[in-house]
């Protein structure tokens, strides 16, 4: 009762907004954390802490949302390397990317580029299915709503991409099926009606009101700042650079490029060559 309570109030604040212009920018801090246990004893608590230190670029990092009642923007605001840190070079930002979402046409794209190629990566808009919670809490001055969902993660997991090359080797070459295992993401959305926007970071949307947070798997995104109605009017760009691809077909894409790259390192290894 007390779900529905919460959803029809704030479906009332949403409409109430909905014959007013409505534009905004939020920024989100970013938080991955990795599992170091998959390492065992291989390395010393010491080797471990170096790892992440170095990884700190790639692991912790700063988006901001622009948006308005029917469109949004979501991109990585990007900082140049300290001197001396290093990092994963395929997961890093040239600043191009983002992922657009158009709540009207239900379009979403990501703009990303990788190998040197840029893809726009179309997906359909498809309503989530949230489990709209009662408990709440402040986030700053607003007050956020949980929601939850278990849902399909169909994005790149890198570091699957290079264990699954190891783990080929020891397969019987006679078998050629490579089925791929089908992840589950648990999520957990904070929601705020007091801005009515449905719209968030990343890929998430579809709740009665902004996400101002976002737990999922080993990722934390939290909003930090919300300016609304600023003084310059934010333009919202649909991207339009790049190859059209469905997720499906863009996931291939990397895969296989991926694999080049391993063949391509592991042939210089023989060779006595340096690797990348």
């Amino acid at each position: 009762m007390k779900s529905l309570l919460t959803l029809f109030l704030a479906f009332i604040t949403i409409t109430s907004f909905a014959q007013k212009d409505f534009e905004g920018q939020a920024t989100y801090m970013s938080k991955t954390t990795m599992d170091m246990s998959r390492f065992g004893n291989q390395m010393s608590e010491q080797q471990k802490k170096q790892i992440m230190a170095r990884m700190k670029n790639f692991l912790e990092k700063t988006y901001t949302l622009s948006f308005n009642r029917n469109e949004s923007s979501f991109k990585e605001d990007v900082k140049l390397d300290a001197p001396g840190s290093s990092g994963p070079r395929w997961g890093a930002s040239n600043g191009q990317g983002s992922i657009y979402k158009n709540l009207k046409e239900r379009e979403m794209i990501e703009d990303v580029e990788q190998f040197s190629k840029r893809f726009l990566v179309v997906e359909p808009m498809d309503q989530p299915k949230w489990e709209l919670g009662t408990e709440s809490k402040k986030i700053g001055q607003y007050t956020v709503y949980k929601a939850t969902m278990t849902t399909v993660d169909n994005k790149i997991d890198w570091g699957g991409i290079f264990r699954r090359g190891r783990r080929n080797q020891a397969k019987d070459s006679t078998n050629t099926e490579d089925k791929e295992e089908v992840k589950m993401l648990n999520v957990t959305a904070w929601y705020t009606p007091q801005i009515p926007v449905s719209s968030g970071p990343e890929s998430y949307w579809g709740l009665p009101g902004l996400i101002l947070e976002i737990n999922a798997d080993r990722t934390t995104m939290l909003c930090t700042e919300i300016i609304i109605n600023p003084s310059e009017s934010i333009e919202i760009e649909k991207p339009k650079k790049g190859k059209k691809v469905s997720r499906e077909e863009y996931n291939k894409i990397i895969k296989v490029k991926t694999e080049e790259l391993k063949e391509r390192f592991q042939n210089r290894r023989r060779g006595g060559g340096r690797g990348f």
